[in-house]
């Protein structure tokens, strides 16, 4: 005997959430770390560098070049966004917000392609609760957004979301390719030209951010869902007609990566050394929607030998599996696990009306908990960067960021402060007796996660600026060549050959320090050398009969990162 549903939720239980409520949360969460913030060290930085170079024409768009530097990764589509909106908007905006415009949509895209995923696996026979016999369960509408709307709370909870889904990289745009085919596949077969769309637009999206061998497996599995899945009020023939349709985009798109040599084998097996990080990424990234979703699955067991097959468990769990199993076989691994968090938010959904009210409250209280403790230890040390007291908290960002000084800026206060002010509200009323909406249980979790990355966007932001970009380095660096100069003008046939240097370091040098990067094949060209002593012998490619060192530019927050200046020597 198969059991029927183990959602057993009255009408009471799925009144909305206010939407002004839940669209205010959503672009507090969305706007900040996309606005006021320098490109950060590493991807976000060289990402950067080729949109900007893109834009000002001094690359091919089918085979960008910074500096002579190919891409590192084989997705254009990020790079194209960005600089479209650099040409768009770059006349009336900093660069940086410019070329970020089109990651906004993503971000925005995403959160909405969940919301709308989620409600249609909601909607589906088998997702909805067990009717009573005399009446007051849940209508199927009603209940359906409120399970969305839960699943988007989870999704802006999970802690790894925060960072990565801010950043101008094609992580993002894989991010939203899988959110767009996990509504198209949700949505098919009941409706028929939005998902379809959408199906293209995800996979298309996938295989040219990078990510042809995800497009393809998500797009397979999507394809063998809809096949076999239930579909409320949805015949056989037209869940076959949505199979094909998913099957024949997944082709379409596989022909693509092959027309363009997209396809790479990125297989790293993980070691033993790996499997401790490993677990840690997986317990921390993904909180809390992870130990949603095992309850999930535990909680609708007995619906996996249902027929039809139960969509709306099989749907988000293949996206998650392929996540995970991309988690563990590529690197780097988090940015593999974040394609994955729309699928867990969506199993963790179907959790909420299954909870017991003891899961319930140890959710609600280790968030209360967590996101105040960090709240208040942000707020004591800005006031220590303002005022230095406390005073340990001001020696120790002293000694971490020596040559940091501090301004006051009365907007990104007035924000935090807001921010703190509304969290504050929404701890008394989670606290009062309101426990019959089931999507309560995200709505701590979520505001929490939403608050830490506001106060970290706002009163943090000057001090991550100064620690993660490269602005004060090459602010260093530039004022050494210039003094290096004796006072003369700088020539526009000057170059700067640079050794050992990664690609997001030379993006950072075009663009804070206003320098003609060159590969050392042009070395012979160029009056001036940048090297990095950790990855390059300087002895040996720079002879001391040619080259005087300048300068060693260290960077402020870490002694270790060192860059040699050398300038060529000319005869008398």
């Amino acid at each position: 005997m198969i059991r029927t549903s183990p959602a057993i939720v009255a009408q009471n239980a799925v009144r909305p959430l206010p939407r002004w409520a839940l669209l205010l949360l959503c672009v507090a969460y969305v706007v900040p770390g996309f606005v006021g913030r320098t490109p950060w060290r590493g991807d976000d930085m060289a990402a950067f560098g080729f949109m900007r170079a893109l834009a000002l024409g001094h690359t091919d768009w089918l085979a960008p070049l910074l500096a002579g530097m190919p891409p590192e990764t084989d997705g254009l589509l990020p790079y194209w966004l960005g600089a479209w909106g650099l040409r768009i908007a770059g006349l009336w905006l900093p660069a940086e917000l410019a070329s970020r415009l089109p990651f906004v949509a993503l971000l925005a895209l995403t959160l909405t392609c969940t919301w709308w995923a989620v409600y249609h696996l909601a909607r589906s026979p088998q997702a909805q609760p067990v009717a009573f016999a005399f009446g007051g369960e849940a209508e199927p509408r009603d209940y359906a957004r409120a399970i969305a709307d839960g699943a988007l709370l989870a999704l802006m909870a999970s802690l790894g979301l925060a960072q990565f889904s801010h950043e101008t990289t094609g992580y993002l745009a894989q991010l939203t390719g899988t959110a767009l085919l996990l509504y198209a596949a949700a949505a098919l077969p009941a409706r028929r030209l939005l998902p379809a769309l959408a199906a293209a637009g995800g996979l298309l999206g996938l295989t040219l951010s990078g990510a042809p061998s995800a497009a393809l497996l998500l797009g397979l599995g999507s394809s063998a869902v809809a096949w076999r899945g239930g579909a409320s009020g949805t015949p056989t023939p037209a869940r076959h007609a949505a199979a094909a349709l998913l099957l024949a985009l997944t082709l379409a798109a596989a022909l693509v990566a092959w027309w363009l040599d997209l396809w790479r084998w990125r297989i790293v097996l993980p070691g033993t050394q790996d499997a401790g990080s490993l677990a840690r990424l997986l317990l921390w990234f993904s909180w809390p929607t992870w130990a949603l979703a095992l309850w999930t699955l535990w909680r609708w067991r007995h619906q996996f030998l249902a027929r039809p097959r139960p969509r709306h468990l099989l749907l988000p769990l293949w996206f998650a599996l392929v996540a995970l199993a991309a988690t563990l076989a590529t690197r780097p691994a988090d940015r593999a696990l974040l394609q994955g968090l729309p699928a867990f938010a969506a199993l963790a959904a179907f959790a909420l009306p299954t909870l017991k009210r003891g899961f319930s409250a140890v959710i609600d209280w280790f968030t209360l908990l967590f996101f105040s403790v960090s709240a208040i230890a942000i707020w004591v040390v800005w006031l220590a960067v303002q005022t230095g007291v406390p005073a340990k908290p001001a020696a120790n960002v002293a000694r971490l960021a020596p040559g940091f000084e501090s301004h006051f800026a009365a907007l990104p206060l007035f924000i935090a402060l807001a921010a703190t002010l509304a969290w504050c509200a929404l701890v008394r009323w989670r606290t009062a007796r309101h426990r019959a909406a089931i999507w309560k249980s995200m709505v701590l979790p979520a505001s929490g996660a939403t608050l830490g990355w506001v106060l970290l966007m706002t009163l943090w932001l000057p001090l991550l600026d100064y620690g993660r970009s490269y602005a004060p380095q090459v602010a260093l660096l530039r004022q050494a060549i210039d003094n290096a100069r004796d006072g003369a003008p700088a020539s526009a046939d000057d170059c700067v050959a640079g050794y050992g240097l990664d690609q997001p370091l030379v993006a950072a040098l075009i663009y804070h320090g206003g320098l003609r990067m060159a590969t050392p094949a042009m070395a012979p060209q160029c009056d001036w050398a940048v090297v990095d002593p950790d990855t390059t012998d300087v002895s040996a490619v720079l002879p001391a009969r040619v080259w005087h060192q300048v300068a060693i530019v260290t960077r402020p927050t870490d002694r270790r990162d060192q860059l040699v200046v050398l300038h060529r020597r000319h005869a008398r």
